[in-house]
């Protein structure tokens, strides 16, 4: 590769950086006016016009106060798991499928499933660094709902791997060029849309930051810069989860302006979402994960591969 070549890549990734986090910016203030009407109450509306400068001065606020840590916390792993966890959550756009520069990702969703597996670990660090017990436990939490819903995630992952013969997320834009892959799998498109709930800790899956009893969970001891990481981090996950919802099962070209509006709209169901259900009991949680969604994964998987099968003994 030369040097040239490196430059623009290098480029292109900030770029792309740069957008994720100006949209997760407006993503908190979508969910804060969308809240504030669901509560019958207006959102916020000072700052600039309509309040729509008002993430900057959020973020402005956070990153400019003093930044506190517990006297008995393990420093070097409290301080550097916010960093990690932004990190990963950035890292995994480079997947995005662009048809110039950047990255070709053959394995994409390989990829996806790598960087969503480290996310694990930046909150169970953040909470057993923070040598709290509510961080830990919030933290014991999120490490076990997460590990139970990417079984899943990957089961239907699998399944469409088999529909569309490869792992990169340019075959399922140009497989769903006539028809959705919504459509023939709507049951799965269900399983993957409260998986992605529950795998970025949003209402009614937010164990790891349940307010009434863990007051905060794993951030609990967290202030200024690197909660206000975790939180980008959060919804930079919200924003690719929606992205790849989707690639997977909305199709469209990434270049459509249809595209944007249909990511925009799952991005609006994470806050409807939240703004509706209650916190599930953590038991239910569990028996959802391994005794509804894994089983009806497990058989669209074995139907997909079969049909897969058949159509390609019908070609031959």
């Amino acid at each position: 590769m030369q040097i040239n070549d490196f430059v623009f890549i290098v480029l292109e990734s900030l770029v792309l950086f740069v957008c994720v986090l100006v949209g997760v910016a407006f993503l908190t203030l979508l969910e804060r006016k969308v809240l504030g009407y669901i509560q019958i109450r207006k959102g916020p509306n000072k700052v600039g016009y309509c309040g729509v400068v008002q993430p900057f001065s959020d973020a402005i606020k956070l990153f400019t106060k003093e930044q506190t840590f517990p006297m008995t916390s393990n420093y070097l792993p409290y301080y550097m798991s916010p960093v990690f966890s932004l990190f990963t959550s950035l890292l995994v756009w480079l997947i995005m499928p662009f048809y110039f520069g950047l990255f070709t990702f053959n394995l994409g969703l390989l990829f996806f499933l790598c960087c969503t597996s480290m996310g694990v670990y930046t909150v169970m660090i953040a909470g057993w660094a923070s040598n709290s017990l509510y961080a830990l436990l919030g933290g014991l939490r999120a490490v076990a709902q997460t590990i139970s819903y990417e079984v899943s995630l990957a089961l239907i992952l699998m399944s469409f791997i088999f529909l569309a013969g490869g792992y990169s997320l340019e075959l399922f834009t140009s497989y769903q060029y006539f028809g959705w892959f919504m459509f023939i799998s709507f049951p799965l498109m269900l399983i993957w849309f409260a998986s992605c709930l529950a795998e970025t800790n949003r209402t009614p899956f937010d164990f790891a930051e349940g307010e009434s009893e863990l007051v905060s969970g794993f951030n609990i001891e967290y202030s200024s810069g690197g909660f206000a990481l975790i939180f980008m981090a959060e919804y930079a996950s919200i924003l690719f989860m929606s992205m790849l919802f989707v690639i997977l099962f909305l199709g469209g070209d990434v270049y459509s302006f249809m595209f944007i509006l249909k990511l925009v709209f799952i991005s609006f169901l994470f806050i409807w979402i939240r703004g509706t259900l209650p916190r599930f009991r953590y038991d239910k949680l569990m028996y959802l994960a391994w005794k509804s969604f894994l089983p009806i994964s497990l058989n669209y998987l074995v139907f997909f591969a079969g049909l897969k099968i058949c159509i390609l003994s019908f070609l031959i």
